[in-house]
């Protein structure tokens, strides 16, 4: 199944590709691989939540964002090349604005990788990072960037 017949499956909607925030593009393609700009939780143009994770923003919570921004830089890819072009997802890399004290950065990078894998199944298995961060851009808890390969 497509990717984009599996997010019509899915009951989801690809949302417009969020206008990037500084002098750089959503995303770029090199040889086989897309790689994209860092991708916010924005919903129509704006952040639904605000804070550190661990603070003001729940571990939960910030898993949902996580998934959102995925879902955005999925909107990048297939503004530049199609998402059925691609092949598969090599790379995540998920970044939590949170307290010094919260270790839970994977389980909300989770967010990401799950919605890839609905998304891709076996192709969307991928490498990936979870970093914690002091802050973020608009004090995003959550930004997400990835990496797939394309026909």
């Amino acid at each position: 199944m497509s990717p984009l017949s599996r997010l019509d499956e899915l009951g989801i909607v690809l949302p417009d590709v969020v206008a990037p925030l500084a002098s750089y593009v959503p995303a770029q393609r090199s040889g086989s691989l897309v790689f994209t700009a860092g991708q916010l939780p924005m919903v129509d143009g704006e952040l639904p939540v605000t804070g550190k994770v661990g603070a003001e923003v729940a571990a939960d919570e910030a898993t949902a964002l996580a998934r959102t921004a995925a879902l955005n830089a999925l909107a990048a890819v297939h503004a530049l090349v199609g998402l059925d072009s691609v092949v598969r997802v090599v790379k995540v890399v998920g970044f939590v604005a949170c307290t010094p004290d919260f270790t839970g950065h994977p389980a909300v990078v989770n967010g990401a990788s799950d919605l890839l894998g609905e998304v891709f199944g076996d192709a969307g298995a991928h490498a990936r990072s979870a970093v914690g961060v002091a802050s973020l851009p608009r004090n995003s808890p959550v930004e997400v960037e990835i990496v797939v390969e394309v026909q």
